[in-house]
């Protein structure tokens, strides 16, 4: 279990320190193709939106499940250099300014220069601007303070910073002695590291498996259209493996796998979320069943495009997602154990 643990974790670690905001990822993705091509066996393709497919064979080619992980990210863009050299931003994804304040940032040019700045409010001096609790949190007043010596619009400029680069955020990761994991980008790297360490210990340890399997890593879930096209045509089970959110009135927690029965796209298969939780119960793995009223996944976005699949929600509970994200490896560790006996189980009927 530990060392279970120990390689997800390392996965994880190394995945959120690699910027990848939606529209940006052509490093993390080159990043996961690299590592699984040390694992035998496992076949790969790069789909033309950019995503990565990785295949397993199994007993059955004909019957085939999806199990899908996103590395895009929060992020934004340069919308607006100012006149005194401080840059707005256009949000990418769905989150409140308020998550970025204070935040450390990277500006990522097109001729691959970095540039590090602070996102503050406008009016961050207190001691020269009164009142700046009631000011609101929105693109106006939000802003990159730029760690260079400029001051002007052209001065930025002249750094190569231009209108449409990207930026991403300081992930902050921190893994506790009492087993959490605080850290920007948990959502949804945290699945992919799980993927990930599926893929090593299939490989490794030979097992084989009722049907042939992949393991879609998608890079445009945040803005609504991830793992949606490409889906291999015997496709039958669709598995999103995304963080469960945790808040007033839900199930989830960052010690249990969460499996969604319900989100804003409607009620997910209702075979597969009874097989899900059968499994849960027969193999004492600790779970939750829980709605997410304001969530769509790579599940949903994949029936929205006509395909016609079986389509099931797990994955590990996320504390404060799209903000300040924070889950514990006992969650990491149920939905391996959730996804493992589940690829090794039959299909429903």
């Amino acid at each position: 279990m530990q060392k279970n643990i120990n390689h997800m974790v390392n996965y994880l670690k190394e995945l959120v320190s690699i910027p990848s905001p939606s529209g940006d990822t052509e490093e993390i993705i080159r990043f996961c193709e690299n590592l699984l091509k040390m694992h035998q066996k496992v076949e790969m393709t790069t789909t033309n939106k950019g995503a990565l497919l990785a295949t397993i064979r199994g007993n059955n080619d004909q019957k085939q499940r999806v199990l899908t992980a996103h590395l895009d990210t929060l992020g934004a863009m340069v919308k607006e250099i100012k006149s005194d050299g401080k840059i707005r931003l256009s949000m990418i994804g769905g989150f409140k300014w308020n998550s970025v304040e204070g935040e450390y940032c990277t500006i990522h040019t097109m001729e691959n220069e970095s540039y590090t700045g602070t996102i503050l409010m406008h009016q961050a001096s207190v001691h020269v601007y009164q009142g700046v609790e009631k000011e609101k949190r929105d693109e106006q007043n939000i802003e990159v303070r730029l760690d260079e010596q400029v001051g002007s619009k052209e001065e930025v400029e002249a750094l190569g910073i231009n209108v449409g680069d990207f930026i991403s955020f300081d992930p902050r990761y921190q893994y506790t002695d009492s087993g959490y994991i605080k850290s920007r980008h948990l959502d949804d790297k945290a699945s992919a590291a799980i993927l990930l360490h599926m893929i090593e210990e299939i490989s490794e340890n030979e097992l084989e498996i009722p049907y042939t399997t992949h393991f879609f890593f998608s890079n445009n879930e945040e803005i609504g259209y991830g793992a949606n096209a490409s889906i291999p045509q015997q496709t039958v089970e669709y598995i999103a493996v995304d963080m469960g959110a945790i808040g007033d009135g839900q199930t989830s927690t960052e010690h249990d796998v969460s499996i969604c029965a319900k989100d804003s796209s409607g009620p997910y298969h209702l075979g597969l979320k009874k097989q899900l939780v059968r499994l849960a119960n027969s193999n004492k793995i600790a779970f939750q069943v829980d709605i997410y009223p304001y969530y769509g996944s790579d599940a949903s976005a994949a029936i929205r495009a006509g395909f016609d699949i079986k389509h099931g929600l797990v994955g590990p509970g996320i504390d404060a997602s799209h903000s300040f994200e924070r889950t514990h490896t006992d969650s990491l560790w149920h939905t391996y154990q959730l996804l493992m006996a589940y690829i090794q189980a039959p299909m429903i009927k």
